[in-house]
């Protein structure tokens, strides 16, 4: 099973999606290098995907699928401003969060979305 930190950033009730070429819509984040922490690589995937710069985290959840353990955090972050694509992501969009799922998302994207909009 892949372990993957996942990252969630909020703002007016919009969260930001990123989205690979030809991918969907997913929240930011991914898979734990060697000798990394999650809340680490969350951190690190965060800032490689959007170059936004973490100023705390918040543990959240674990969700698993069949494939994935999602660990979630919620980041506050310095320059939320300045979110722009970088690396391998093409476009990352501030999305209204009870639209995510009109959205090209996965499953496991909608279900911690809809899990983080329970508890604001």
């Amino acid at each position: 099973m892949k372990v993957r930190a996942t990252v969630i950033c909020e703002q007016d009730r919009h969260i930001l999606l990123v989205r690979k070429l030809r991918g969907r819509w997913t929240l930011p984040g991914g898979k734990i290098e060697p000798g990394e922490t999650i809340a680490g690589a969350a951190t690190r995937e965060l800032y490689e995907e959007t170059a936004l710069v973490v100023d705390g985290l918040l543990y959240l959840m674990e969700l698993n699928t069949i494939s994935t353990r999602h660990h979630v955090y919620e980041a506050s972050v310095v320059n939320l401003a300045e979110a722009r694509p970088q690396n391998e992501i093409i476009e990352c969009i501030w999305h209204p969060l009870d639209a995510v799922q009109n959205l090209n998302t996965s499953d496991a994207t909608l279900r911690i979305v809809k899990a983080f909009q329970r508890r604001l």
